[in-house]
């Protein structure tokens, strides 16, 4: 289960954890708002990160938001299944299940440099001031680092 427990958990046995802070907020962005990431949630990743000494190590990924083309978000058919959203696309709901399969995309995965946080010490999780601006801090690379991705890219199908 994703939660801060089991992430802290794993970053102190020394194992890499992989966190999406837009949460589903991230995949459930209409096609007009790809690649605008979304508030990263209450920085629970920067928490278990102080607690451990772990560093962050921000992360893009361009080319994931392009595979399905959400137009609209129906809060009826969302509640009706229980989900925290669902999406309307060119495809889907009106091709059934073939409106499932994703549109293939030129995917690139960056990688920015590190945000130390070791210097900072295990108490400075309670500290919400540093967990907001470290939060925003990466926040800001993340979308930085989208940015001049998307500058260097030619197509969305060829990269």
């Amino acid at each position: 289960m994703a939660n801060v427990e089991n992430g802290t958990r794993l970053l102190e046995n020394d194992e890499l954890v992989g966190v999406f802070p837009e949460g589903y907020k991230g995949v459930g962005k209409l096609f007009r708002d790809r690649y605008k990431l979304a508030r990263f949630g209450r920085g629970g990743f920067v928490k278990m990160a102080l607690t451990t000494g772990a560093p962050m190590i921000p992360t893009a990924i361009i080319g994931a938001e392009e595979t399905y083309i959400s137009l609209y978000k129906s809060d009826v058919l969302a509640k009706a299944t229980g989900f925290p959203y669902f999406p309307i696309s060119p495809t889907f709901p009106w091709l059934g299940l073939l409106g499932l399969i994703p549109i293939p995309t030129k995917w690139y995965i960056d990688f920015g440099t590190p945000i130390a946080t070791d210097a900072y010490g295990a108490d400075a999780a309670n500290n919400l001031n540093l967990v907001s601006q470290l939060t925003n801090q990466t926040r800001n690379i993340v979308q930085q680092m989208i940015n001049d991705r998307l500058a260097q890219r030619r197509s969305v199908l060829f990269g």
